[in-house]
């Protein structure tokens, strides 16, 4: 085929394949197909079918890009494949709130106007103690937002300690400064004491911020205030003190305090995430004192970041099996947390004998920029190392780890009923790896 051969856009649509496809999608995905045609005959290939193809580039447009994956990583909260995975009684309240009308913004008592942050405040005040509750759409707008009511034009004094690089190239000075607030820098990188942070106040200065570390720890020569001390300093100079505990554990976990045992310390506001520890959607949470969360409300910025009817309908299903100590385990990240080795075991034996596979000794991790130095007892499947990428590449895709000439499948993040998908995934891998 030479290229004057190529029929125009117009004549290939012509074909009566293509005859019921919206036009405008059409459109793009023969233009496309002409495009890698045009690339092949200059290469001397000759292209396989246009229509075929072109049918191919729209069944392909309209596949579904998000998907669900199996989580054999043995990262309990893995950011790249969704954080936490939600409780049932999560994603019936979101299929309940999502499917019709709800009364997000509307009082059904008084039969007006409400507000959308009254369904969730009750809940996070008893889990707290907090006098009040605010969310937004995830915990960086939490801090965002309270900087920028508390301190927009003024000073914020952090540790310089404190002042990391998130993921995917995020830097936490850059999200602060966004607030409009000037950021105060004390201490150094691995030493900041309570005294650095008051011989910074100034007229000038709004709030006293700590931060969460996420995945960075400096181990050895370090000190850090607790916050018993700077809650002193707040009080003795009449400055709020923000703590930004990144993540939420309902009870203390490593060196992971809960949002009840910072304010009990003297924090003002505390913010977290709500698909980590917690095991919930993608949210933030302030809570504390209620003149400070009332200015949050009411600045502009809380608008723009405000949480959906989506997002609320999930966070309260999850509030709700944490409100009782029997029900937490239903929240999948928290299950894992705590599951016995020999529970985990017993599922990585049940999928070796079906993909006969080798039972190995591992290590799960917390992920999400929680407990960074935790190590779960874990066991994995052990495969082998060429069936990694037909795994990812598989439906549904299985993402593994590769150790030493090895693919494992943790089985710490995968629950009962999925290994028998997953030994199904690996049947297949094992046919496209041998072609």
């Amino acid at each position: 085929m030479r290229l004057r051969d190529l029929p125009s856009v117009d004549e290939l649509l012509r074909d009566e394949r293509l005859a019921d496809e919206p036009h405008a999608l059409a459109v793009v995905a023969a233009r496309a197909v002409l495009d890698r045609a045009r690339d092949e005959i200059r290469s001397g290939a000759t292209p396989d079918s246009l229509v075929d193809a072109v049918l191919a580039e729209l069944a392909g447009a309209r596949q579904a890009s998000l998907r669900r994956v199996l989580n054999a990583t043995g990262v309990l909260v893995h950011t790249n494949l969704g954080r936490a995975p939600l409780a049932e009684a999560a994603l019936a309240r979101v299929l309940e709130v999502g499917g019709g009308y709800s009364n997000l913004e509307y009082d059904l008592e008084h039969g007006e106007r409400g507000s959308r942050q009254d369904h969730l405040a009750p809940l996070l005040q008893r889990l707290t103690g907090a006098e009040a509750a605010l969310v937004v759409n995830n915990n960086a707008a939490a801090v965002l937002l309270a900087l920028a009511a508390l301190a927009e034009g003024r000073e914020v004094i952090v540790s310089r300690g404190e002042l990391i690089e998130i993921g995917d190239g995020f830097r936490i000075p850059d999200v602060l400064a966004r607030s409009g607030a000037r950021l105060v820098e004390v201490g150094t990188t691995n030493r900041t004491r309570a005294a650095d942070y008051e011989r910074a106040i100034g007229t000038d200065t709004a709030v006293l911020l700590r931060v969460h570390q996420s995945n960075f720890r400096v181990v050895g020569f370090s000190e850090r205030p607790q916050l018993g001390e700077l809650a002193e300093i707040a009080m003795k100079y009449e400055l709020p003190l923000v703590d930004d505990l990144g993540s939420w554990a309902l009870v203390s976990v490593g060196d992971e305090p809960t949002p009840a045992e910072s304010l009990r310390a003297g924090a003002d506001l505390v913010c977290f995430s709500g698909d980590k520890l917690l095991g919930g959607p993608q949210a933030g949470v302030v809570v504390g004192r209620a003149d400070l969360v009332e200015c949050l409300r009411r600045h502009p910025l809380q608008r723009a970041l405000r949480a959906d009817k989506l997002t609320l309908a999930a966070l309260e299903g999850t509030l709700a099996l944490a409100l009782a100590p029997e029900t937490r385990n239903e929240i999948p990240v928290l299950r894992m947390l705590h599951e016995p080795l020999e529970v985990v075991r017993s599922r990585a034996e049940r999928l070796a004998a079906l993909v006969s596979g080798e039972v190995e000794e591992t290590v799960a991790r917390v992920g999400g920029g929680a407990l960074p130095l935790a190590e779960l007892p874990s066991a994995a499947c052990s495969v082998g190392e060429s069936l990694a990428e037909p795994l990812r590449l598989g439906e549904p895709p299985v993402i593994a780890v590769v150790r030493d000439g090895r693919t494992l499948l943790d089985c710490r993040t995968l629950t009962d009923a999925e290994i028998d998908e997953v030994a199904a995934a690996v049947a297949a891998a094992i046919v496209l790896d041998a072609k």
